[in-house]
Protein backbone atom coordinates (compact mmCIF):
# COMPACT_ATOMS: atom_id res chain seq x y z
CA UNK A 1 0.00 0.00 0.00
CA UNK A 2 1.25 3.50 -0.86
CA UNK A 3 -0.25 6.55 0.82
CA UNK A 4 0.12 10.09 -0.50
CA UNK A 5 -0.96 13.34 1.15
CA UNK A 6 -1.47 16.04 -1.48
CA UNK A 7 -2.04 19.69 -0.60
CA UNK A 8 -4.02 21.78 -3.07
CA UNK A 9 -2.05 24.78 -4.29
CA UNK A 10 -3.54 28.22 -5.06
CA UNK A 11 -3.47 27.43 -8.79
CA UNK A 12 -5.56 24.32 -8.13
CA UNK A 13 -8.33 26.08 -6.23
CA UNK A 14 -11.83 25.17 -7.47
CA UNK A 15 -10.59 22.30 -9.65
CA UNK A 16 -12.65 19.13 -9.65
CA UNK A 17 -10.95 16.28 -7.82
CA UNK A 18 -10.56 14.53 -11.17
CA UNK A 19 -8.74 17.48 -12.75
CA UNK A 20 -6.65 17.94 -9.60
CA UNK A 21 -5.48 14.33 -9.70
CA UNK A 22 -4.96 14.35 -13.46
CA UNK A 23 -2.67 17.37 -13.03
CA UNK A 24 -0.72 15.36 -10.43
CA UNK A 25 -0.13 12.48 -12.86
CA UNK A 26 -3.08 10.18 -12.19
CA UNK A 27 -4.90 8.66 -15.14
CA UNK A 28 -8.71 8.48 -15.35
CA UNK A 29 -8.49 4.74 -14.80
CA UNK A 30 -6.41 5.22 -11.66
CA UNK A 31 -8.94 7.72 -10.30
CA UNK A 32 -11.75 5.24 -10.99
CA UNK A 33 -9.86 2.53 -9.09
CA UNK A 34 -9.32 4.92 -6.17
CA UNK A 35 -13.03 5.73 -6.00
CA UNK A 36 -14.03 2.06 -6.04
CA UNK A 37 -11.52 1.15 -3.33
CA UNK A 38 -12.34 4.12 -1.10
CA UNK A 39 -8.78 5.32 -1.46
CA UNK A 40 -9.60 8.99 -2.11
CA UNK A 41 -10.57 11.09 0.90
CA UNK A 42 -10.54 14.65 2.26
CA UNK A 43 -10.83 15.30 5.97
CA UNK A 44 -11.72 11.66 6.53
CA UNK A 45 -14.64 11.84 4.07
CA UNK A 46 -14.77 10.15 0.69
CA UNK A 47 -13.97 12.52 -2.14
CA UNK A 48 -15.85 12.17 -5.43
CA UNK A 49 -14.19 12.97 -8.74
CA UNK A 50 -16.75 15.76 -9.36
CA UNK A 51 -16.20 17.43 -5.98
CA UNK A 52 -14.36 20.76 -5.97
CA UNK A 53 -10.95 21.06 -4.36
CA UNK A 54 -10.10 24.22 -2.41
CA UNK A 55 -6.73 25.81 -1.79
CA UNK A 56 -5.09 24.21 1.24
CA UNK A 57 -7.21 21.05 1.12
CA UNK A 58 -5.30 17.94 2.20
CA UNK A 59 -6.20 15.09 -0.12
CA UNK A 60 -5.36 11.55 1.05
CA UNK A 61 -4.68 9.00 -1.66
CA UNK A 62 -4.25 5.32 -0.76
CA UNK A 63 -3.13 3.01 -3.57
CA UNK A 64 -3.45 -0.72 -3.03
CA UNK A 65 -2.01 -3.45 -5.24
CA UNK A 66 -1.83 -7.21 -5.46
CA UNK A 67 1.29 -9.20 -6.21
CA UNK A 68 1.83 -11.40 -9.24
CA UNK A 69 4.96 -13.53 -9.76
CA UNK A 70 5.96 -16.47 -7.58
CA UNK A 71 8.32 -15.20 -4.82
CA UNK A 72 11.90 -16.52 -4.88
CA UNK A 73 14.09 -15.21 -2.09
CA UNK A 74 17.15 -17.13 -3.29
CA UNK A 75 17.79 -14.71 -6.17
CA UNK A 76 20.30 -12.04 -5.18
CA UNK A 77 20.05 -8.76 -7.07
CA UNK A 78 21.57 -5.51 -5.87
CA UNK A 79 19.31 -2.47 -5.62
CA UNK A 80 21.33 0.67 -6.36
CA UNK A 81 18.43 3.02 -5.55
CA UNK A 82 15.15 2.61 -3.70
CA UNK A 83 12.39 4.72 -2.16
CA UNK A 84 8.64 4.35 -1.59
CA UNK A 85 7.82 4.60 -5.29
CA UNK A 86 10.65 3.09 -7.34
CA UNK A 87 13.47 0.60 -7.09
CA UNK A 88 16.42 0.41 -9.49
CA UNK A 89 18.26 -2.90 -9.78
CA UNK A 90 21.71 -3.65 -11.15
CA UNK A 91 20.60 -6.78 -12.99
CA UNK A 92 23.32 -9.39 -13.47
CA UNK A 93 23.70 -11.21 -16.79
CA UNK A 94 21.82 -14.47 -17.39
CA UNK A 95 18.84 -13.31 -15.33
CA UNK A 96 15.59 -12.84 -17.27
CA UNK A 97 13.40 -9.88 -16.33
CA UNK A 98 10.02 -11.60 -16.86
CA UNK A 99 8.86 -15.16 -16.14
CA UNK A 100 8.35 -17.41 -19.14
CA UNK A 101 7.88 -21.10 -19.89
CA UNK A 102 11.61 -21.72 -19.47
CA UNK A 103 12.04 -19.27 -16.59
CA UNK A 104 9.02 -19.60 -14.36
CA UNK A 105 10.51 -18.74 -10.96
CA UNK A 106 14.09 -17.61 -11.56
CA UNK A 107 13.66 -14.07 -12.89
CA UNK A 108 13.95 -10.50 -11.64
CA UNK A 109 10.16 -10.53 -11.23
CA UNK A 110 10.45 -13.44 -8.79
CA UNK A 111 13.16 -11.65 -6.79
CA UNK A 112 10.93 -8.55 -6.67
CA UNK A 113 7.97 -10.65 -5.50
CA UNK A 114 10.03 -12.06 -2.63
CA UNK A 115 10.65 -8.54 -1.29
CA UNK A 116 7.27 -7.07 -2.22
CA UNK A 117 4.72 -9.91 -2.26
CA UNK A 118 1.74 -7.55 -2.44
CA UNK A 119 3.01 -5.36 -5.27
CA UNK A 120 2.78 -6.20 -9.01
CA UNK A 121 6.08 -6.18 -10.88
CA UNK A 122 6.23 -3.12 -13.15
CA UNK A 123 9.61 -2.82 -14.95
CA UNK A 124 9.94 0.45 -16.83
CA UNK A 125 12.87 -0.58 -19.01
CA UNK A 126 13.38 -4.19 -20.03
CA UNK A 127 16.77 -5.76 -20.60
CA UNK A 128 17.51 -8.97 -22.49
CA UNK A 129 18.36 -11.93 -20.28
CA UNK A 130 22.05 -11.74 -21.20
CA UNK A 131 22.31 -7.94 -20.97
CA UNK A 132 23.37 -6.62 -17.57
CA UNK A 133 22.74 -3.32 -15.87
CA UNK A 134 20.15 -0.92 -14.57
CA UNK A 135 16.49 -1.88 -14.56
CA UNK A 136 13.98 0.62 -13.18
CA UNK A 137 10.82 -0.76 -11.56
CA UNK A 138 7.77 1.10 -10.26
CA UNK A 139 6.15 0.17 -6.97
CA UNK A 140 2.73 1.61 -7.77
CA UNK A 141 0.54 2.75 -10.66
CA UNK A 142 1.34 6.42 -10.24
CA UNK A 143 5.07 5.81 -10.41
CA UNK A 144 4.65 3.60 -13.46
CA UNK A 145 2.62 6.26 -15.26
CA UNK A 146 5.17 8.95 -14.44
CA UNK A 147 8.24 7.03 -15.57
CA UNK A 148 7.49 6.84 -19.27
CA UNK A 149 10.76 8.53 -20.25
CA UNK A 150 14.16 7.40 -19.01
CA UNK A 151 17.56 8.60 -20.15
CA UNK A 152 19.79 5.54 -20.42
CA UNK A 153 23.43 5.08 -21.33
CA UNK A 154 24.70 1.69 -22.46
CA UNK A 155 28.26 0.43 -22.65
CA UNK A 156 29.31 -2.22 -25.14
CA UNK A 157 32.56 -3.85 -26.17
CA UNK A 158 32.64 -4.42 -29.91
CA UNK A 159 35.00 -6.20 -32.27
CA UNK A 160 37.25 -3.81 -34.20
CA UNK A 161 38.79 -0.40 -33.68
CA UNK A 162 36.13 2.32 -33.76
CA UNK A 163 38.07 5.52 -34.44
CA UNK A 164 35.30 8.08 -34.04
CA UNK A 165 31.73 8.37 -32.85
CA UNK A 166 28.67 8.49 -35.04
CA UNK A 167 24.97 7.81 -35.45
CA UNK A 168 23.20 4.86 -37.04
CA UNK A 169 19.76 5.86 -38.34
CA UNK A 170 18.42 2.71 -39.98
CA UNK A 171 15.04 0.93 -39.61
CA UNK A 172 14.89 -2.45 -37.88
CA UNK A 173 12.53 -5.33 -38.64
CA UNK A 174 12.14 -8.96 -37.64
CA UNK A 175 14.20 -11.20 -39.89
CA UNK A 176 12.10 -13.46 -42.09
CA UNK A 177 11.35 -16.89 -40.62
CA UNK A 178 12.92 -15.98 -37.27
CA UNK A 179 11.12 -15.32 -34.00
CA UNK A 180 14.13 -13.76 -32.30
CA UNK A 181 16.55 -12.27 -34.80
CA UNK A 182 16.21 -8.72 -36.14
CA UNK A 183 17.80 -7.00 -39.12
CA UNK A 184 18.12 -3.64 -40.85
CA UNK A 185 15.41 -3.44 -43.51
CA UNK A 186 13.71 -0.59 -45.32
CA UNK A 187 10.21 -1.62 -44.18
CA UNK A 188 11.22 -1.80 -40.52
CA UNK A 189 10.53 0.62 -37.68
CA UNK A 190 12.64 3.74 -37.25
CA UNK A 191 15.71 3.18 -35.05
CA UNK A 192 18.43 5.68 -34.09
CA UNK A 193 21.62 4.79 -32.18
CA UNK A 194 24.36 7.23 -31.12
CA UNK A 195 27.77 5.78 -30.23
CA UNK A 196 31.08 7.13 -28.95
CA UNK A 197 34.39 5.24 -28.51
CA UNK A 198 35.74 5.35 -24.95
CA UNK A 199 38.69 2.97 -25.08
CA UNK A 200 40.41 0.76 -27.66
CA UNK A 201 42.26 -2.35 -26.51
CA UNK A 202 43.70 -5.14 -28.64
CA UNK A 203 41.29 -4.82 -31.54
CA UNK A 204 38.26 -4.16 -29.37
CA UNK A 205 36.48 -0.92 -28.55
CA UNK A 206 34.48 0.10 -25.52
CA UNK A 207 31.55 2.21 -26.71
CA UNK A 208 29.23 4.58 -24.90
CA UNK A 209 25.81 4.33 -26.52
CA UNK A 210 22.62 6.37 -26.32
CA UNK A 211 19.35 5.44 -28.00
CA UNK A 212 16.62 7.65 -29.42
CA UNK A 213 14.38 4.62 -29.93
CA UNK A 214 13.99 1.31 -28.16
CA UNK A 215 13.72 -1.43 -30.76
CA UNK A 216 14.38 -5.06 -29.90
CA UNK A 217 18.13 -5.83 -30.16
CA UNK A 218 18.70 -2.32 -31.52
CA UNK A 219 22.30 -1.87 -30.37
CA UNK A 220 23.27 -5.38 -31.41
CA UNK A 221 21.70 -5.06 -34.85
CA UNK A 222 23.03 -1.58 -35.62
CA UNK A 223 26.60 -2.24 -34.51
CA UNK A 224 26.73 -5.50 -36.41
CA UNK A 225 25.33 -3.82 -39.51
CA UNK A 226 28.13 -1.22 -39.59
CA UNK A 227 30.79 -3.89 -39.10
CA UNK A 228 31.36 -3.81 -35.33
CA UNK A 229 29.45 -6.70 -33.77
CA UNK A 230 29.40 -6.97 -30.00
CA UNK A 231 31.91 -9.34 -28.44
CA UNK A 232 30.20 -12.59 -27.54
CA UNK A 233 27.11 -11.85 -29.65
CA UNK A 234 27.06 -14.97 -31.82
CA UNK A 235 23.55 -14.19 -33.09
CA UNK A 236 24.83 -11.08 -34.86
CA UNK A 237 28.35 -12.08 -35.86
CA UNK A 238 30.23 -11.69 -32.58
CA UNK A 239 33.00 -13.98 -31.38
CA UNK A 240 33.16 -16.38 -28.43
CA UNK A 241 35.34 -14.20 -26.22
CA UNK A 242 32.55 -13.92 -23.65
CA UNK A 243 29.50 -16.08 -22.90
CA UNK A 244 27.00 -13.36 -23.78
CA UNK A 245 26.74 -10.11 -25.70
CA UNK A 246 29.07 -7.58 -24.05
CA UNK A 247 26.31 -5.07 -23.33
CA UNK A 248 25.59 -3.23 -20.08
CA UNK A 249 23.11 -0.49 -19.13
CA UNK A 250 25.43 1.60 -16.98
CA UNK A 251 23.69 4.96 -16.42
CA UNK A 252 20.09 6.06 -15.93
CA UNK A 253 18.55 9.46 -15.33
CA UNK A 254 14.88 10.09 -14.57
CA UNK A 255 12.49 12.65 -13.12
CA UNK A 256 11.00 11.16 -9.97
CA UNK A 257 7.27 10.62 -10.59
CA UNK A 258 6.23 11.97 -7.18
CA UNK A 259 8.91 14.39 -5.93
CA UNK A 260 9.81 15.60 -9.45
CA UNK A 261 13.48 15.58 -8.44
CA UNK A 262 16.18 14.35 -10.83
CA UNK A 263 17.49 10.88 -9.95
CA UNK A 264 20.78 9.73 -11.47
CA UNK A 265 22.27 6.29 -10.86
CA UNK A 266 25.11 4.28 -12.33
CA UNK A 267 26.34 0.70 -12.29
CA UNK A 268 29.95 -0.31 -13.02
CA UNK A 269 30.88 -2.69 -15.80
CA UNK A 270 30.64 -6.30 -14.59
CA UNK A 271 33.78 -8.41 -14.39
CA UNK A 272 33.20 -10.42 -17.57
CA UNK A 273 32.98 -7.27 -19.71
CA UNK A 274 35.91 -5.60 -17.97
CA UNK A 275 38.01 -8.69 -18.65
CA UNK A 276 37.67 -8.04 -22.37
CA UNK A 277 39.57 -4.79 -21.92
CA UNK A 278 42.40 -6.30 -19.88
CA UNK A 279 43.72 -8.73 -22.47
CA UNK A 280 46.42 -6.55 -23.96
CA UNK A 281 48.63 -8.76 -26.13
CA UNK A 282 46.93 -11.95 -25.01
CA UNK A 283 45.40 -12.62 -28.41
CA UNK A 284 48.35 -11.55 -30.57
CA UNK A 285 49.63 -14.14 -33.02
Amino acid sequence: MRELLLTAEPSEDNMTALDFLRARGFSRRMVTVLKRSGGLTRGGELLRSVDRVREGDLIRVVMEDRGGAVPNGNIRVEAVYEDEDIIIYDKPPFLAVHPSIRHYDDTLANAFAARFPDIPFRPINRLDRDTSGLCVCAKNRLAAAGLAELKKVYFAVVMGNVERGGTVDLPIARESESIIKRCVRSDGKSAVTHYEPIERVNGRTLLKIRLETGRTHQIRVHMSHIGYPLCGDRLYGGDGSIDRQALHCGETELIHPVTREVVRVSAPLPEDIRSLLQLKGALDG
